[in-house]
């Protein structure tokens, strides 16, 4: 057993492209990210630098048109670069799936016009998107939203606050949802802000159990003057835009959540395989050894389950109930997984000096982003069962 140890991720690619672009990405994690993931995420320090790097390098539009500067790769290509970065570091998985779902709107639902002014240099410029959906008083409940946009003219005013927005105050554009007319959820549109317009503001990061690197915040919106012009979509399409932008980073979720629990098998793995306890290796320990096989287990099932999903997607397939269920699984066996590997590190995965404790806190808050995993439940038994008739 004191042979065995981690290995990397064998990936079934689609193409040459795709399997030289996981390479590349893997170079650029051994010498740009893990370096410094550890000493970063302790210091609560977001690398900028680094995802100036992302974009310079396509990473930041890998699905998005060639055309405007994307890479236009297919979905399930997209995730596995997200897993390959989310297990080096989860500030910056995530922090490019955020990305991609700031850019998302304006990417499916822009015009022509609108995609050749704006995708470029959101896509390759180095630029940084956050997504502005959930408010203090509407999370779950995202057609509940209170924040408003009123129009004058050629000019809409947005008034309102946005809550846990990743990369709050450090974004150079946001994709902000806001109320337009009286209907529940025919009555949102979505508007490209620019940072900097004047009446937008952010609070103060929040102070979280994990992904202390990645900046959560409050997004103050007080008379925001935006023109029409940065109305993406048709007036009032703004819930079914959210949908379809959750839709897709339910799979970014997942992938990532993938990535963490990889990350921390690996680690498990190679902690095992050294140490000793009775005169052997505690890997050899059976229960121990069946503990490594449910995590390995629950780690390819998930990464099949949010590749199926991505295919679908890919074929223009519905692919809502599916994205869902990757989403749940993923993350939940993230969290398992992780709590796992502390218990096979014993003390010392309760201290900072192994990752594992950090992956831990980590994998909590897939469980809750990009709607909850009980949220996660009513898609799919809505799906099953039909819409609940109480």
């Amino acid at each position: 057993m004191t042979d065995h140890g981690p290995q990397p991720v064998e990936r079934e690619l689609p193409t040459e492209e795709a399997r030289d672009l996981i390479s590349l990405v893997r170079e650029l994690i051994e010498r740009e990210i893990k370096p410094r993931a550890a000493e970063e995420e302790a210091a609560g320090r977001f690398p900028r630098e680094l995802f100036t790097l992302l974009s310079e390098s396509g990473l930041l539009g890998l699905v998005q048109p060639e055309e405007f500067g994307g890479g236009d790769q297919p979905y399930e290509v997209y995730l596995q670069v997200l897993e390959e970065l989310a297990a080096a570091r989860l500030t910056v998985g995530l922090g490019v799936s955020v990305h991609t779902l700031a850019c998302h709107a304006l990417a499916r639902y822009g015009s022509k016009e609108q995609r050749a002014e704006h995708l470029p240099a959101m896509l390759g410029g180095g630029l940084l998107g956050a997504y502005c959906l959930s408010e203090p008083s509407s999370g779950s409940d995202a057609a509940g939203l209170t924040t408003r946009a009123t129009r004058d003219g050629d000019t809409w005013t947005i008034g309102g606050t946005k809550a846990w927005i990743t990369h709050g105050g450090i974004a150079d554009f946001y994709t902000v949802l806001a109320r337009t007319g009286p209907e529940r959820t025919r009555g949102i549109s979505a508007f490209l802000v620019p940072a900097g317009t004047p009446g937008l503001s952010a609070a103060a990061p929040e102070h979280k159990m994990g992904m202390a690197g990645s900046p959560t915040a409050q997004i103050h919106l007080d008379g925001v003057r935006v023109p029409d012009a940065r109305r993406i979509g048709e007036e009032g399409q703004g819930f079914a835009i959210a949908l379809s932008a959750l839709d897709a980073g339910r799979l970014g979720i997942a992938a990532c959540a993938v990535g963490v629990a990889q990350a921390a098998l690996d680690e498990a793995l190679a902690y095992t395989a050294q140490r000793r306890q009775f005169g052997r290796p505690i890997a050899d320990f059976q229960g121990l050894r069946f503990m490594l096989a449910d995590m390995a287990t629950q780690i390819e099932a998930g990464r099949a389950l949010y590749l199926a999903a991505a295919r679908l997607r890919d074929a223009g397939r519905p692919f809502s109930k599916q994205a869902a269920m990757a989403k749940l699984f993923c993350t939940d066996a993230a969290m398992r997984i992780t709590t796992d590997a502390v218990q096979l590190l014993g003390g010392y995965g309760y201290t900072v000096d192994f990752p594992v404790e950090r992956y831990m806190r980590e994998a909590k808050v897939l469980q809750i982003v990009e709607g909850t995993n009980q949220i996660q439940r009513v898609v799919i038994a809505r799906a099953l069962a039909g819409p609940e008739t109480g």
